[in-house]
């Protein structure tokens, strides 16, 4: 009840705080490429349960028909993740997502209860076969984060098995002191990645 509170909490204050940068970056993506402003896709979270997850659109609008991205060699399909030449990027999607900015609109969904400010990054169900039965009833024990351990530790550049190692550590040790240390150092690897 504490962890939820404190989601809403600050979910409230960070869209209070950041809607006029969430209005530019929305009005960013419709004038460079058109409708729809927001992405919507299904994910996994709490028990297994499937929600539609909200980003602001960085991908060019037709990006599902030009074909899935270009990931790392040798990952099995459900890991690939967008690579970051992709030519499927827009301009202002880059930014976006150098920024973590098209990230924003999740606060939504951490609002509705379908996300935390922290957890494992939520699934897509196509990497349901990437886990045991076991890995993947535990890392659902718990509800997605806006961040998570992973992030922190390693931002974009965790191996498959480095996320999974993560996701599952916070699964099993997850409170909100160790919320507050994720949080601050996703703000740290934020702060060196725009520094960069």
């Amino acid at each position: 009840m504490i962890k939820r509170a404190f989601d809403v909490v600050v979910a409230l204050l960070a869209l209070a705080l950041l809607w006029p940068l969430m209005l530019a970056a929305a009005l960013a993506v419709w004038l460079d490429s058109g409708r729809p402003v927001l992405f919507t896709q299904q994910r996994v979270g709490l028990g297994g349960r499937t929600f539609a997850l909200y980003k602001f659109r960085s991908m060019v609008v037709d990006a599902a028909a030009r074909g899935a991205g270009a990931a790392s060699a040798g990952q099995p399909a459900a890991w690939y993740s967008t690579a970051r030449d992709d030519p499927r990027i827009t301009r202002v999607g880059r930014l976006l997502r150098r920024s973590s900015i098209d990230e924003l609109p999740q606060l939504i969904n951490v609002l509705r209860g379908d996300m935390s400010l922290v957890g494992p990054r939520p699934d897509v169900p196509a990497q349901r076969g990437n886990y045991t039965a076991q890995q993947w009833a535990l890392r659902h024990s718990v509800r997605p984060g806006l961040t998570g351990l992973a992030q922190a530790l390693y931002r974009s550049r965790a191996t498959p098995e480095q996320r999974l190692q993560a996701d599952l550590e916070y699964a099993r040790h997850h409170g909100l002191l160790t919320d507050l240390r994720i949080l601050a150092l996703t703000v740290v690897q934020l702060l060196r990645r725009s520094a960069n």
